[in-house]
């Protein structure tokens, strides 16, 4: 290994020198944030785009996993498992919806019928003993509007969906009440050891840290070799999901999973919880790291798995088509490790099971930059958790809270139609902790444009009111300050 690039030393560093600069502002790297900031540190959060969980953390399945399939004795199994506990807490404590819906595996054919109980199996190894092996009967119990010739299933009651936008922006919003500091667009371009401290070279300017901390997502791997290692690679593995419109919600109340094979896990049909049905995904490795275009044979191939699955499903109108990008690592396990030396830690290769596993993770790392002696003294002041605005369609939304309106008219006034998100919703966005600095961000915050007309209706006024707060004094921050 090569250490850090050296610059030769004419004078003592300049700029304020944190404890931890966190690297990544996706769910890992947000959730690591938040549990040092529960420690008397200094704690800098970098992401390179304009928001938090930009990245990988936005596009995925959104499923709270209970950890049942992962492969026995990895430390993915063990966080996985011990995040579903902490997320689930977590969620209940902060108001990040999610729904307990359970999942089912499906058996299409006898070799995957005869592999069911090896699954059951596996799970127990997994310390999940609630798995069940059905019949045929009771798969169409559990979901009759699948499609003809299911043999089995394994009936997974644990399983869950959840709003990956509203965990990563809880836990970084918990991270900067606690007083990290969030400094979004800058990308780290390069590193540089100096005494005593690491100078991240970021887009944004450069930022000192004595310990970094590297939860870069799909750029991990290239910032672990800033730093001398070279022990994962990662590559983007692209997955195509179709949603589906509302209306298409009377047809599953559980995720539908295949049962997986040498090929992957497969495609799966799942409620989201904002009362859609997704379709997906497919998994196709890439090469560029930014390419989350939707292709004709994405979909393509997810109607012909569609037709096979639920036939009536694929009969229903598609709202809307995205695709995300999952870090594929040649390790087939997460890598989370403690540089001493280097006074660096790394969170790489942390699949789609990281929404699932963030919190735990994070105390993982915890313990172990404990142990190469980052000092942690914990506080006893730490603020409360953050109350998150519920975006999901199983809780009381404000357009149909007539208490809430009675107190605020702007919760009654409706803005996006097709999503039913209020003026009083958009305004409380724009307001937060965390501001969203363009129409993304926002919609992440407030379901806003994300409906069947996709903005059409309310996608000007709704542009109208971000820029009115991005003008107004204080409205948009600069690097360092977030509100």
């Amino acid at each position: 290994m090569t250490a850090p690039q050296t610059a030769p030393q004419t004078a003592p560093p300049s700029g304020p020198v944190a404890d931890v600069a966190v690297i990544g502002a996706g769910v890992v790297g947000s959730a690591i944030a938040r549990a040092l900031s529960g420690h008397r540190l200094d704690v800098v959060l970098l992401d390179a785009r304009d928001d938090v969980g930009d990245g990988t953390s936005k596009a995925n399945t959104a499923i709270l996993h209970t950890g049942f399939d992962a492969t026995p004795g990895t430390l993915e199994a063990r966080l996985v498992a011990e995040g579903y506990r902490l997320l689930k807490d977590y969620a209940g404590r902060t108001g990040i919806p999610w729904e307990p819906t359970g999942a089912l595996l499906v058996a299409w054919d006898d070799e995957q019928l005869a592999a069911l109980p090896g699954l059951k199996a596996k799970a127990e190894r997994n310390g999940y003993d609630d798995g069940e092996i059905v019949g045929p009967d009771e798969v169409y119990r559990q979901v009759p509007s699948l499609g003809p010739g299911a043999l089995g299933g394994l009936a997974v009651p644990g399983e869950s969906i959840i709003c990956t936008w509203t965990t990563t922006l809880a836990l970084a919003t918990d991270a900067v009440r606690r007083g990290t500091r969030l400094l979004r667009s800058h990308r780290v371009e390069s590193v540089t050891a100096e005494p005593g401290a690491t100078v991240l070279h970021t887009s944004g300017g450069d930022v000192r840290a004595r310990w970094v901390v590297n939860a870069a997502g799909l750029g991990g791997d290239v910032l672990d070799a800033q730093f001398g290692h070279d022990r994962f690679h990662l590559h983007p593995r692209r997955g195509e999901l179709l949603v589906y419109d509302k209306q298409a919600r009377p047809l599953v109340d559980r995720i539908v999973l295949p049962v997986p094979s040498k090929l992957g896990k497969g495609v799966l049909i799942s409620p989201t919880i904002y009362g859609n049905v997704m379709l997906g995904p497919t998994a196709e490795d890439m090469t560029d790291r930014a390419d989350t275009s939707t292709t004709e044979d994405g979909y393509a191939f997810l109607l012909e798995r569609g037709e096979r699955i639920m036939p009536r499903l694929t009969r229903e109108e598609v709202t809307a088509t995205y695709a995300g990008l999952r870090a594929a690592s040649d390790v087939p396990d997460y890598t989370v490790e403690v540089d001493a030396a280097r006074r660096y830690a790394v969170a790489g290769g942390i699949r789609s099971t990281g929404l699932t596993s963030s919190m735990a993770v994070a105390e993982h790392l915890l313990g172990l930059l404990g142990e190469a002696g980052l000092e942690l003294r914990e506080r006893a002041d730490l603020p409360e958790p953050p109350r998150m605005p519920n975006i999901g369609e199983a809780f009381l939304r404000p357009y149909a809270d007539a208490a809430r309106i009675a107190a605020d008219p702007e919760y009654g006034s409706i803005v996006c139609f097709c999503e039913r998100v209020t003026r009083g919703e958009i305004r409380d966005a724009l307001a937060g902790t965390i501001p969203p600095r363009d129409v993304d961000g926002l919609r992440r915050r407030t379901r806003a444009m994300n409906g069947r007309c996709q903005g059409f209706y309310c996608g000007a006024n709704i542009t109208g009111m971000l820029e009115q707060a991005s003008r107004a004094p204080g409205g948009q921050t600069d690097e360092e300050g977030e509100r």
